[in-house]
């Protein structure tokens, strides 16, 4: 570890490898958004391997929130499908460990914790779609404020498997109402990363009672002539887990993603993730 700290700003435009290896050092430990333009970003899930089938097979159920991009090997912490040199226990910004349903840390560095049955589970993470909105100017707010994205609980319920299942959690993006149908062709395109939009407009349709209060994130205006944009969030699986009070699990925290060395491109990176 490392008494030095860097800023988000100090990261930007650096390649994939450079960030993470400050985030692995101790040098920084906040949000990913707008990081390594062009890399897969990854949520996490890593629990025991006696509930990693019913586990995956929630993620092939409901690919929207969970899209699949790698599991590891039982007990390995390394992730070569998605990077040669990724140790999960050290290059994600920050964890969080959950005991029996309950949250019990918040930590930078999960080495001190791992077990030899834990199997990672890496998922597509939306903050890799927006590189492209930014590329075909299509704003995207909580970045241009430095902030972390806003994510809610929603009513959509999820298809279940095994101990788990639950409601989808979504991410916000105020949209400008002329851009709604670009913003959804593009995301699309990257089914790795949530594909395209599964609601916009009045938050109440989904369950969402206050947009300037997310469950998680940071709140970002939505200014005259744009339309909140909802999109499958990778936290669904922190839900699940944590209803279903495995004895151990661990997750990144909210807008803290592994940054992979894989292009964001989806064949791509199915290919190499398979």
């Amino acid at each position: 570890m490392t008494d030095q700290t860097v800023t988000h700003s100090d990261l930007k435009g650096l390649p994939a490898e450079k960030v993470r290896a400050a985030i692995r050092s101790g040098a920084y430990a906040g949000h990913t958004a707008g990081l390594a333009a062009g890399k897969l970003q990854c949520n996490l899930a890593i629990l025991p391997e006696v509930y990693a089938l019913d586990f995956l097979r929630f993620c092939q159920r409901n690919p929207k929130p969970c899209p699949l991009v790698g599991v590891g090997d039982t007990g390995n912490p390394m992730l070569p499908t998605l990077g040669r040199d990724i140790d999960i226990r050290t290059d994600v910004p920050k964890y969080r460990v959950f005991r029996d349903g309950v949250m019990t840390d918040e930590v930078t560095d999960i080495s001190g914790i791992w077990q030899d049955d834990l199997v990672t589970v890496a998922l597509g993470c939306s903050f890799t779609f927006e590189n492209a909105l930014l590329r075909n100017g299509i704003p995207v707010r909580h970045i241009d404020s430095g902030k972390n994205v806003p994510m809610y609980r929603s009513n959509i319920q999820l298809v279940p498997a095994g101990p788990f299942a639950g409601e989808m959690v979504v991410t916000m993006r105020p949209i400008p109402a002329d851009q709604v149908e670009e913003a959804r062709r593009i995301s699309a395109r990257y089914p790795q990363a949530h594909g395209a939009p599964i609601a916009f407009g009045d938050p109440a349709d989904i369950g969402i009672a206050d947009l300037n209060n997310p469950d998680w994130g940071d709140a970002v205006e939505i200014r005259e002539g744009e339309v909140p944009v909802y999109w499958a969030c990778g936290v669904t699986p922190q839900n699940v887990l944590l209803a279903a009070k495995l004895p151990l699990c661990i997750t990144h925290s909210p807008g803290h993603m592994l940054i992979a060395d894989v292009a964001e491109d989806a064949e791509t990176t199915i290919l190499k993730a398979a």
